[in-house]
């Protein structure tokens, strides 16, 4: 099983994203656990769960410089692609975490 956690401003933005998500997930028969937090609880994610993936959402780029150099190279760290951001491509964001991940 794998952990993908994306970050955005208040939590709430992705969770469309994270439902289209786990349909690409599904529809792949991968098994993973994909959700999302605000920024404001990353660090205490980080610190209680094993996580593969942190994708930041555009919202929140600002931050993932920060989040490189704190979580890299347990966690892979990658910032969303605005496009599949701003159109809700669950599909293609999933395919980005899973190329990270190597499997």
């Amino acid at each position: 099983m794998k952990h993908i956690m994306l970050v955005c401003n208040a939590g709430m933005s992705t969770s469309l994203l994270v439902t289209k998500m786990e349909k690409a997930a599904a529809d792949q028969g991968y098994e993973a656990t994909i959700w999302a937090v605000p920024v404001s609880e990353v660090a205490q994610e980080m610190a209680n769960k094993r996580i593969d993936v942190l994708m930041v959402g555009p919202q929140v780029r600002f931050m993932l410089d920060e989040y490189k150099q704190n979580f890299e190279p347990d966690t892979k760290v990658v910032d969303i692609n605005m496009m599949d951001y701003g159109i809700m491509n669950g599909e293609a964001v999933f395919n980005q975490a899973r190329a990270l991940i190597g499997d």
